[in-house]
C-alpha cells in the first residue's frame, strides 16, 4: 500500500513539473509574440511587404555635355527596356510571336527567357520609342515596357576621341564621359509593385514610384565651331597629303581652356562598336577586334608621344635665356653641321647659315646654334629646367590615359644626347605636352592646366560647380616670356615658319621636321605651332601631320594649316 502511495505522488509530482514547464515556456512565447506585434510590428510590416514586392529600375537621365557657345554635343534620346515576367503570362506564344515580330529576336531567344522562372527577365533594351509603344499597346500579360535612356550624340564623329561614349549600361566608357561620370550619370529611381504569393501583381495595390535623379549637365570650353573647322582642315590635309593621321590643338593659353581637339580619322560617336574602313567584325577574334577598337578609339593627343623636332626649340630658347647661357645679341656661325665628340651633327641647309646671332639662329631653325645652347647650359642645369616647366610630369588634363615625358634618366645623357635633346629629337612627349609648355612660356610664365570642363550645372539649375585647376608661376621670368614671344614672332614675320603668317594679326611660332624611328625609313612628322596675338597670346594653335607623302617640311604643309585655321578663328574670337 504504501509503494502504490508513493509512485502515486511521484507521477503527480511529474506531471506538475512538465505542467509548469510548459506553462513558462507559452508565456515566454506569449510575450515574445506580443513584443513582435505590438513592438517590431512595423519592422516586419515592411518585411512582408518587401516580399510580395517586386523592384524595377528607372535609369536617370544622363547630364547633358554642352559646348562654349550653349550647343549640346552629347543628349539622351528616349528608349523603351522590354522585359517579361514569368508569372504573370498567361499566353506564353503570343508573347514570344508578338515580341519576335516587334524586336527582330528569334523566337527560340525569347522562348528561353520568357520560359524562365525568374522574377523579371530582360528581352531587349535601347528599343525605339515607337517600338516600345506598340508593344505597350498590346497589353501582353507578363510584358513590361519601361521608359529608358540611351545617349546621342548630335555631331556624330566630332571631338569624339575628347567626348567619349557610354556603355549598354548608360557609364562612360572613355573621354570627358568616364572622367566626368559622378557628376554625369545621376541616380536612378525605383518602380514597386505588390505580387501574391504566386507572384501576380495586384492591381489594386497599384504602384510606388522613386523618381530618378537626373545626372548634371556639363558645360565645357570646347568650341564646336573651332572644332568643325579645324577637323575640316585635317581631313583635308590627311587626304592631300595621304597622312596617316593629322591631330590639331587648339587652347587658350592664358587659362589652358581647349577650344578644339581633333585628330583624325575620327569615329562616329552614335556607333562606336562599328570597325573603321568597313571593316568585318566577324572576321577577327574577339581579342584581335577589341585590339583594333582601342586603336580606333585612341586620341593621339594625349595617348600617344613622338619626337617633336624643332617646336622643341622654343624649350630650349626659353632655358638658355632664363638660365643666361644665351642671349638674343650672341652670334653663332654654322657652316652645315656641327662636331659634338665623333658625331657630325649637321643642319637641315647643308650650305650652313654662315653668320647669325640668336635671333636669326630660331628664324633659321638652325640645329648648331641650338645644340651650341644646349651644351652651354648643361645636363643638370637643362634637366631642372625639364622639372621647372613641368615636361617630366603628366599635364593633368582631365581625359583618361594621359602619356608621360619618354626622356633619357639624367645619368645617362652625355654630350651626343644632350646634342640631339636640344633640337626635339632622341626622347618623346605628348602633343597636348609640348602645347602646354609652349603656352606657359608665352603666356608671362605661368604653367596652366590643360581642360574641358568649366562648370556642372543640375537640370533645374538650382546648384552649379565650377571647376579650377592648379597653376604655377615659376616656369620662366615674364622678362624671358616677352623675348621668347618676340622671337617666336620674327620666326613667322620672316623666317621659317612665314607660311604660318596671318595679314592683320600678330602671329607667333615654330615649324618642326621630324624623322621617326627607325631612321632612314622615309617617315616623318611635320607640325607647326602657332599663337596669336604674338604680344599678348590669346589663342595657340598645334598641328602635327603623321606621315605626309610628297613634300613633308612642317613650315611647308604644317604652318599652312595653322594659318588656315587662324585666318578663320582669329576674326571670330575677336567677336566674341
Amino acid at each position: 500500500m504504501e509503494n502504490r502511495m508513493s509512485h502515486k505522488t511521484y507521477h503527480r509530482s511529474k506531471t506538475v513539473t512538465v505542467f509548469f514547464l510548459c506553462a513558462l515556456v507559452f508565456a515566454g512565447l506569449a510575450a515574445r509574440l506580443f513584443y513582435l506585434m505590438v513592438f517590431q510590428s512595423e519592422y516586419y510590416s515592411m518585411k512582408a511587404r518587401e516580399l510580395h514586392e517586386r523592384e524595377r529600375s528607372i535609369k536617370a537621365a544622363r547630364g547633358r555635355i554642352i559646348d562654349a557657345n550653349g550647343k549640346i554635343l552629347a543628349d539622351n534620346k528616349t528608349v523603351c527596356t522590354v522585359s517579361v515576367i514569368h508569372s504573370q503570362i498567361k499566353n506564353a506564344d503570343e508573347v514570344v510571336a508578338v515580341l519576335s515580330d516587334e524586336l527582330g529576336l528569334s523566337e527560340e531567344y525569347i522562348r528561353k527567357r520568357v520560359e524562365k522562372n525568374s522574377s523579371i527577365e530582360k528581352i531587349k533594351s535601347n528599343v525605339d520609342k515607337a517600338t516600345g509603344d506598340a508593344i505597350r499597346a498590346k497589353a501582353l500579360d507578363g510584358v513590361k515596357v519601361d521608359e529608358d535612356y540611351k545617349r546621342y550624340y548630335p555631331y556624330g564623329t566630332l571631338a569624339s576621341k575628347a567626348l567619349g561614349f557610354t556603355g549598354g549600361d548608360n557609364q562612360g566608357i572613355i573621354g570627358l564621359e568616364v572622367i566626368y561620370e559622378e557628376y554625369l550619370k545621376g541616380e536612378a529611381g525605383t518602380i514597386l509593385t505588390v505580387t501574391d504569393a504566386k507572384g501576380v501583381e495586384q492591381d489594386e495595390e497599384g504602384e510606388e514610384r522613386v523618381e530618378p535623379v537626373s545626372g548634371r549637365d556639363l558645360y565645357v570650353s570646347l568650341d564646336i565651331n573651332i572644332q568643325s573647322y579645324a577637323t575640316q582642315l585635317a581631313l583635308q590635309t590627311m587626304e592631300t597629303k595621304e597622312a596617316d593621321r593629322v591631330s590639331i590643338l587648339v587652347m587658350n593659353p592664358q587659362n589652358g581652356e581647349i577650344l578644339a581637339m581633333v585628330d583624325v580619322p575620327e569615329f562616329d560617336l552614335n556607333n562606336p562598336y562599328t570597325l573603321p574602313n568597313g571593316m568585318d567584325a566577324s572576321a577577327f577574334s574577339e581579342k584581335k577586334r577589341q585590339e583594333l577598337l582601342n586603336a580606333m578609339w585612341r586620341n593621339g593627343c594625349i595617348n600617344d608621344t613622338y619626337e617633336p623636332g624643332s617646336t622643341f626649340k622654343i624649350i630650349t630658347a626659353a632655358a638658355g635665356l632664363e638660365s643666361g647661357a644665351v642671349k638674343t645679341t650672341d652670334t653663332f656661325s654654322c657652316p652645315g653641321f656641327i662636331m659634338v665628340e665623333d658625331r657630325k651633327i649637321r643642319c637641315h641647309k647643308v650650305g650652313g647659315h654662315g653668320a647669325e646671332d640668336f635671333v636669326q639662329g630660331t628664324m633659321n631653325s638652325c640645329n648648331p646654334v641650338f645644340i651650341t645652347v644646349g651644351l652651354r647650359i648643361g645636363v643638370e642645369r637643362f634637366y631642372s629646367y625639364f622639372r621647372q616647366f613641368g615636361l617630366l610630369d603628366k599635364t593633368g588634363i582631365d581625359l583618361p590615359g594621359e602619356a608621360g615625358t619618354i626622356m633619357h634618366k639624367m645619368e645617362n645623357i652625355g654630350p651626343v644626347e644632350l646634342a640631339t635633346i636640344s633640337f626635339g629629337q632622341s626622347f618623346q612627349i605628348t602633343p597636348i605636352q609640348l602645347a602646354t609648355t609652349a603656352a606657359s612660356i608665352v603666356n608671362g610664365g605661368r604653367r596652366i592646366t590643360p581642360h574641358f570642363a568649366v562648370r556642372a550645372v543640375t537640370a533645374d539649375g538650382t546648384d552649379s560647380r565650377s571647376f579650377t585647376y592648379p597653376v604655377r608661376n615659376d616656369v620662366v621670368s615674364a622678362e624671358t616670356s616677352e623675348t621668347m614671344r618676340y622671337i617666336l614672332e620674327q620666326v613667322v614675320a620672316d623666317g621659317s615658319g612665314r607660311n604660318g603668317a596671318v595679314e592683320g594679326f600678330r602671329v607667333g611660332g615654330k615649324t618642326a621636321t621630324s624623322q621617326t624611328l627607325p631612321r632612314g625609313s622615309g617617315r616623318y612628322i611635320a607640325s607647326f605651332l602657332g599663337f596669336s596675338p604674338a604680344e599678348d597670346p590669346q589663342v595657340l594653335a598645334l598641328a602635327i601631320i603623321h606621315n605626309p607623302q610628297g613634300t613633308y617640311y612642317g613650315g611647308q604643309i604644317a604652318a599652312p594649316v595653322v594659318k588656315q585655321l587662324f585666318e578663320n578663328i582669329l576674326p571670330y574670337l575677336e567677336e566674341m
